[in-house]
């Protein structure tokens, strides 16, 4: 049926739409747009298809992507972050690799498992199929039978909205992933080019993100990698329509009139995506060239297609250029040698940073260099490691398996705890600073994540019941899981503005020890949130501190330009010394029942950076009276905690 109009109008008005074609109540084409890459990998095609659905929105059209990823793996789940950067997850709960994390945050939208498809899931399918009977009498092949299971699954997830919104999107953006010529990508190339000729050129538009060098030596942009590059595609049956040419500077009109002539693409159809300082800048770059028109020729838009509006966008950028005040956070993991480990941390720490007003420095600190054992090892890289933290506003602890560079975390967390260093701890993070108040503040030197150690005597982190011992991959607890708050005054709570729960994607096999909650509470560690249940821990808080927060769920997978993550915005904001200016106030007006009235007042821009609330209440630290019960603890235990501002000695 056609999505444009109801169905009386269409019998009755056939055609009226340019992108509909219903006569006789037929559903319209999908536009396709194919984004591949040559010459190298690690070009940037993620960032130019987010850009270009940036761009297509500006101009009121609708915008779904389908990444391409051509290895065996079912999904990213059980890939090292040094194979293809971090782990991306999305709200249903799948593993994807972290270009669906660039297309969320460019566009605004909310996609699904079927928006990542590998080589590994399509040969699922095809033997489910086969051992099912489906091809029954047939050879099973890669032509016809992979090429069109991958062909029915790219129109099939073409039509599913992402935005929200009823009806099919007008514009599907495909990434191939890998670099064309790759062995493993060509049962994808052939259905691609299969599928081009079936749809029509009027609704196929390929464009192409090649290299182009400049020779040290001579200073000159070399175009033969992307002249054989362009050869190598149209031998597969792929044919550029647009040429999008990375270089480290604006590509020369001489440069462009010799790509035109050698590849046979008009001088307006080749784009250069130069080196930038922030990627916010690429879709305006693609506006500047106006880079929308060739896409609208080719897919036949005009008469749908409006002139593309990114005002909003352009005042982001603004604002993000004119930063000159610094906040420095230093996230302590142990893949600081691959930034795009923790590209969703870092993208979430700078659009706070950005809505609070503050130029962000980040600097990655290997939680292995923490280590006495580094001390002695490499003092050099031991004393480089502390001094990052120790010279940073705020300290943030991602998430991460496996125990190399745990103890690191632990005394980072240590660290931020006692000397009152604003703190963010996300998944393993939050399990480590749990691990370090039980060693810290319950006087309990062996405490531990069975993780780590599985003998340890006090278990603080436990492996969840419902996980699996003998799979690994998508057997985690995954995706959008919801967090009720049962502190109401905390300042996660006020965070999120006094929100009774919230919905926050997952990704963890170990959860903080429910035995051991008890006597972790009484110490002062507060359980600001939990799950459904009332005893899975989501969001634990250290009242006594200023800002100390560890949340077991990943709040950097949800965080947009425009709506930015509440804990990170509390981070930075703690880390500038203004976090009144985030905090949603609390009235406290207790009546014979004791009941608490909650305020909600201040909050930040997301994306002006300002205050939009009037008040400007002081923040007080809410320290809790939690009594220990001492003799839950032994007495040499006893002694130790003498002297200790967590506890009350009597």
């Amino acid at each position: 049926l056609c999505v444009t109009h109801t169905v009386s109008s269409c019998l009755s008005r056939p055609g009226t739409h340019p992108l509909c074609l219903c006569v006789s109540g037929k559903r319209k084409k999908m536009k396709y747009v194919l984004v591949t890459g040559g010459v190298v990998s690690g070009l940037g095609k993620g960032i130019t298809a987010s850009s270009i659905g940036v761009l297509l929105q500006s101009c009121g059209l609708r915008v779904t992507c389908i990444k391409i990823d051509p290895y065996l793996n079912y999904d990213a789940g059980t890939i090292s972050p040094y194979e293809h950067g971090e782990v991306f997850v999305l709200e249903d709960g799948s593993e994807v690799d972290l270009d669906l994390g660039n297309y969320e945050r460019f566009l605004g939208c909310t996609l699904t498992r079927d928006n990542n498809i590998t080589l590994g899931k399509i040969q699922q399918q095809v033997m489910d199929r086969e051992r099912k009977g489906d091809y029954l009498g047939t050879t099973v092949q890669i032509v016809p039978h992979v090429t069109d299971a991958i062909k029915e699954w790219v129109e099939r997830v073409a039509m599913i909205p992402v935005d929200g919104k009823e009806g099919p999107p007008d514009v599907c953006i495909i990434e191939l992933g890998g670099t064309i010529g790759d062995n493993e990508s060509r049962p994808f190339t052939d259905a691609l080019s299969q599928l081009s000729y079936s749809v029509g050129p009027e609704n196929f538009c390929l464009i192409h993100v090649t290299l182009v060098p400049v020779l040290s030596v001579v200073g000159e942009q070399k175009t033969k990698p992307t002249q054989h590059s362009i050869r190598d595609l149209r031998g597969l049956g792929l044919s550029p329509d647009i040429i999008a040419c990375r270089s480290t500077k604006v590509l020369e009109e001489n440069v462009k009139e010799k790509l035109s002539r050698f590849c046979y693409v008009p001088v307006q159809n080749i784009l250069s995506l130069h080196d930038v300082h922030n990627i916010w800048h690429i879709p305006l770059l693609l506006k500047d060239q106006n880079a929308h028109e060739p896409i609208s020729k080719v897919l036949n838009l005009a008469g749908i297609a409006e002139e593309p509006s990114l005002e909003k966008w352009a005042s982001m950028v603004e604002i993000s250029d004119n930063l000159h005040v610094q906040v420095r956070i230093a996230v302590v993991g142990k893949y600081t040698d691959l930034s795009d480990a923790y590209l969703s941390v870092s993208k979430a720490l700078m659009h706070a940073s950005v809505a609070f007003g503050k130029k962000l420095v980040l600097d990655l600190v290997p939680s292995p260099d923490l280590e006495k054992t580094t001390m002695k090892e490499n003092s050099s890289a031991y004393k480089a490691a502390w001094m990052l933290l120790k010279g940073a506003d705020g300290v943030l602890i991602p998430g991460g398996y496996g125990n190399r560079g745990v103890e690191g975390k632990i005394l980072a967390a240590k660290y931020a705890r006692e000397n009152n260093i604003p703190f963010l701890g996300i998944c393993l993070g939050m399990q480590v600073a749990v691990i370090e108040f039980a060693r810290s503040v319950l006087c309990l030197p062996d405490a531990n994540s069975t993780e780590f150690k599985p003998e340890t005597n006090h278990p603080c982190i436990v492996f969840m019941p419902e996980g699996s011992t003998t799979h690994m991959g998508g057997t985690m607890r995954l995706g959008s899981r919801r967090a009720y708050f049962h502190v109401k005054d905390s300042i996660s709570a006020r965070l999120y503005g006094n929100k009774e729960f919230v919905d926050e994607r997952h990704r963890h096999r170990y959860e903080v020890n429910p035995d051991m909650a008890v006597c972790l509470e009484k110490a002062g560690l507060s359980f600001a949130a939990k799950d459904e249940t009332g005893k899975r821990i989501e969001i634990v808080e250290v009242p006594s501190h200023p800002f100390f927060i560890g949340a077991q769920f990943h709040p950097e997978f949800k965080s947009r330009p425009g709506k930015v993550s509440p804990l990170f915005l509390g981070l930075i904001a703690a880390a500038c010394g203004e976090l009144d200016a985030v905090l949603t106030p609390v009235s406290i007006q207790q009546d014979n029942n004791q009941h608490v009235v909650l305020g909600n007042e201040t909050r930040v821009d997301p994306i002006n950076g300002f205050c939009n609330g009037t008040n400007k209440t002081s923040q007080k630290s809410v320290r809790h009276n939690n009594d220990l019960y001492l003799h839950q603890i032994s007495k040499s235990s006893r002694r130790k905690l003498n002297g200790n501002p967590y506890f009350d000695s009597e």
